[in-house]
């Protein structure tokens, strides 16, 4: 049987793992990135479950992008989920099956999906608002405002860099 990792658990273990020894040096950014949206990645996890909403992060904020731009083009979805054609089929089904979006095609071009928001979808991001500020405010905690200034700045210039 397969047993859930804890979040300390799993702080541990990318802590310790060198997986882009190429990116070596303490002064290096990227291995501290990979290994806070990795953390991230957990923590909002064990959140949201331990919260009652059985989804992931990943699903979250999907829910959230089609909530704020409206419906989208179903391969527009596959950029933020990282995902290929046939693994974004079956993200979308699964979100599908919890009626929290619906495939409706382009009244435009009938070829195209756009994903939809359902009443459920949107019911279940405005019931869970305040549990989503506070898994930000738990994560920010200890974090002034200047401080967090100026990291989304670095992080802007690296992706400003990553675009050349």
């Amino acid at each position: 049987m397969h047993t859930q990792p804890t979040l300390l658990h799993l702080r541990s273990y990318y802590y310790s793992v060198k997986e882009l020894d190429f990116f070596a040096g303490e002064e290096n950014i990227v291995p501290w990135m990979v290994k806070t949206m990795k953390c991230v990645d957990a923590f909002v996890s064990q959140e949201l479950a331990a919260g009652g909403v059985p989804l992931s992060r990943k699903q979250m904020v999907v829910l959230k992008i089609i909530y704020t731009n409206g419906p989208l083009p179903q391969n527009d979805l596959a950029f933020v989920t990282d995902r290929d054609k046939a693994s974004l089929t079956r993200f979308i089904n699964t979100l599908e099956k919890k009626n929290l979006v619906a495939r409706i095609p382009s009244k435009d071009d009938k070829r195209v999906n756009l994903i939809h928001l359902t009443k459920q979808g949107e019911k279940l991001l405005k019931d869970n608002l305040p549990m989503f500020q506070n898994i930000a405010a738990k994560m920010h905690k200890g974090i002034s405002m200047e401080d967090r200034k100026v990291v989304i700045d670095i992080l802007r210039k690296i992706q400003e860099n990553t675009k050349k």
